[in-house]
């Protein structure tokens, strides 16, 4: 014990009546070579680096002395190497691990499997997705509890990784609070490996494109001529590339190209997206969006939220140091944390604009925690006190994520406190009492700056602002008469789109899978396939000239151009007990990318969408249609009422549209229609037999509890928030 190089923690033992290390004498054979045989590789990295020492005595001697005299035994958890935002998790675990051994603690390191939604994207991938999530939790707990692991140095990656970890640790710091257990809490902090920089389009390439759109225009097209313009503004990344995928599907379709010259042009773009040090991508999706959540919720060290590169080894030991400083300290447990910032990580959420599926997410760590969470607390906070847009993410105008971890870098603002402080100051009532991994609550860490934003910093350059960029933000809950909830992400759309489709009537045009949607979506012949639908009578194109606005004799075709028949793309059967809930990217890029159908159409599904989507995606339909929900029951021609600023969305009465009335129907369509929702059931189980059994989700609730194992939601009892004598 004399070989503890920080002295702060000379004295430091955890405090828990049961060591299992000292109880059972297996762990105390088994796991000191896995120590030793990591800070051996610690130590060699480290004493590459000038001015760094070796670790001193790490035998297995001391390593059990260590062990069995309950020393803090931390464990260091990875990604998997096969994901861009863990290619250097080798090192800064190495890094970590040689601190811990400092500290006069004890390392430990584990990796978990890493699914790359952009990877997986409209593959079979997808419907694995979103069972990762939950099979990371039950992962990272088992793992942690099997080797009675203290505390987690996470390093944070992507996608739903970061949520995953964190209900895995939730749940076992709740079973930890049991009497019988007799163990210490969970103590964590999460480090978010830095951003990826956005890729450019090579010079040749975009001379090919714009070839491209020279022969779009002088075959009549101008309207693939304008949407791959649209999407040359975009920083590459693998999200850009779906949509050139689909706007040079249209080229070949009419003939403009060869598929080999459009396969050639997306391996070029494919080769120019990832900046070689990995990192998770610049755009505001779930990966950044998981980032900003577990920094909201108080768990990450300010000084590593925003990182621009793999964090250098003095960085590394603040993050442990930091850690150390809780232990012992049950205010500071990974559950206290999370009920006492749920509501700030909630309002973060809607002010930066974060992705929807962080609406199932957010619950889902709760339950794990113990607390009786649903979507509809993420709803009355959000009515509770309106949170403005005070985040201007663009990657089409130089501020992107990248270019906020720059500005952050550069001691411009500071992130997550600047954040609160923005909010705080437009007065949202941010909880300034709850605590941060820092060591400091919220209202400490505000008080420590004087501005939220550098005044050298224009504030049409940054990506935080001081001023609102517009009222509303966030995600919206919707509720109707065919369903009980679903979501729309506002912040995904323009205030010209919002105001254009709040009070419209669409018609719905049905698909029961994603792959049927791409392939329509995708047609150069996209908007004479819709004109056909017979039931577009000409009564209904009149009624829909009354009620959507437009006045004279056009013909169908300019109707649908200027929008007076607007459309409502529904895909069903994509709900986590159908299909593992997959993200509909594909389709929504394809929709946000077509000119047309961008300002004048809708989509929604039962699945999940991509945290980069635009524009009007409505998701998380409940119930999902293998579960009988109405949006199992629609079809071509039914006519849906979107009242945006009501948070509504109804089927009318086709009857009483057509005599000029806005009727919401009242005959339940399930039961009108039960032999056509009886075949989908039954086309939807036969398409499930491409997932894998092993990770089939038939066990797990609705998207309204965050889909999550039916054990782990009988388990969240506790109300939230508790009063403070119930804590």
């Amino acid at each position: 014990m004399n070989d503890i190089k920080n002295p702060e923690f000379a004295e430091l033992f955890i405090q828990e009546r049961y060591n299992p290390y000292r109880s059972c004498i297996q762990g105390l054979s088994n796991e000191p070579i896995t120590v030793r045989a990591l800070l051996q590789r610690a130590e060699a990295l480290l004493l590459q680096e000038p001015g760094q020492e070796g670790l001193g005595d790490y035998s297995l001697d001391e390593i059990v002395e260590r062990l069995a005299s309950n020393r803090p035994r931390v464990c260091i958890i990875q990604g998997s190497p096969d994901h861009p935002a863990h290619l250097f998790d080798y090192e800064h675990a190495l890094r970590a691990a040689a601190r811990i051994w400092q500290n006069g603690g004890v390392p430990f390191t584990f990796g978990i499997p890493v699914i790359c939604d952009g990877t997986a994207q409209s593959n079979i991938g997808q419907s694995y997705s979103l069972a990762s999530r939950n099979h990371t939790a039950m992962a990272v707990n088992i793992n942690f509890e099997g080797h009675s692991y203290h505390a987690a140095y996470v390093l944070s990656g992507c996608d739903k990784t970061p949520t995953g970890i964190l209900a895995g640790l939730a749940a076992a710091d709740r079973a930890r609070r049991e009497p019988e257990r007799g163990t210490a809490p969970v103590w964590a902090v999460f480090v978010p490996a830095h951003v990826l920089k956005g890729g450019t389009i090579p010079p040749r390439t975009r001379k090919a494109l714009r070839d491209i759109q020279e022969l779009a225009v002088a075959a009549g097209d101008r309207q693939l001529s304008d949407d791959i313009e649209e999407n040359c503004h975009y920083i590459l990344q693998c999200s850009s590339g779906e949509a050139f995928l689909g706007l040079l599907t249209r080229a070949v379709e009419q003939r403009l190209i060869g598929q080999d010259v459009a396969d050639h042009l997306l391996d070029e773009i494919a080769a120019a997206t990832c900046d070689d040090k990995g990192g998770i991508c610049a755009f505001n999706g779930t990966g950044n969006s998981s980032r900003t959540l577990v920094a909201a919720l108080g768990f990450t060290p300010a000084q590593s939220e925003l990182l621009t590169d793999v964090p250098a080894t003095s960085v590394v030991d603040d993050n442990v140091d930091k850690l150390f400083r809780m232990f012992n300290k049950p205010e500071y447990a990974v559950c206290d944390i999370l009920e006492k910032n749920y509501a700030n990580a909630i309002r973060i959420h809607g002010a930066t604009g974060s992705s929807s599926n962080l609406m199932l997410h957010m619950p889902c760590v709760m339950r794990h925690a113990g607390f009786d969470v649903t979507l509809f607390d993420y709803e009355q906070v959000r009515a509770a006190h309106p949170v403005p847009d005070v985040f201007a993410h663009s990657l089409t105008e130089g501020r992107d994520t990248f270019v906020l971890a720059q500005q952050a870098q550069q001691g411009l603002h500071h992130g997550m406190t600047s954040l609160f402080k923005v909010l705080v100051d437009l007065g949202v009532p941010m909880d300034l009492d709850a605590p941060t991994v820092d060591g400091q609550t919220w209202g400490e860490r505000v008080g420590a700056i004087t501005v939220a934003v550098s005044p050298a910093l224009p504030q049409e350059k940054s990506v935080i602002r001081i001023k609102p960029v517009r009222d509303i933000s966030g995600t919206d809950v919707m509720r109707g008469n065919f369903f009980s909830s679903c979501t729309l992400k506002v912040a995904g759309m323009s205030t010209e789109s919002y105001n254009r489709f709040d009070r419209r009537v669409f018609v719905v045009r049905y698909y029961e899978n994603e792959v049927e949607c791409n392939n329509e979506l995708r047609s150069k012949d996209l908007v004479g396939l819709l004109s056909r639908m017979p039931e577009l009578t000409p009564d209904l194109l009149a009624a829909l000239r009354s009620a959507n606005g437009s006045q004279g004799d056009e013909d169908i075709v300019s109707l649908i151009n200027n929008g007076t028949v607007a459309f409502a793309f529904v895909i069903a059967g994509q709900g986590p007990k159908a299909f593992g809930m997959p993200e509909m990217f594909a389709p929504s890029q394809n929709l946000r990318h077509h000119g047309v159908l961008e300002k004048t159409s809708i989509m929604i599904t039962d699945g999940r969408y991509s945290g980069v989507t635009k524009g009007a995606c409505v998701g998380h339909m409940t119930p999902e249609a293998y579960e009988g929900g109405g949006i199992g029951a629609l079809a071509n021609g039914d006519l849906l009422w979107v009242r945006l600023s009501d948070k509504r969305i109804d089927m009318l009465d086709k009857t009483a549209f057509l005599q000029g009335q806005l009727v919401a129907r009242d005959t339940d369509a399930l039961t009108e229609r039960a032999d056509l929702v009886a075949r989908r059931k039954a086309d939807m189980e036969h398409r499930q037999l491409q997932v894998a059994a092993c990770s089939i989700m038939d066990n797990v609730t609705d998207a309204e509890y965050g889909v999550v194992p039916a054990a782990v939601s009988r388990r969240a009892t506790l109300p939230w928030p508790r009063a403070a004598n119930e804590r």
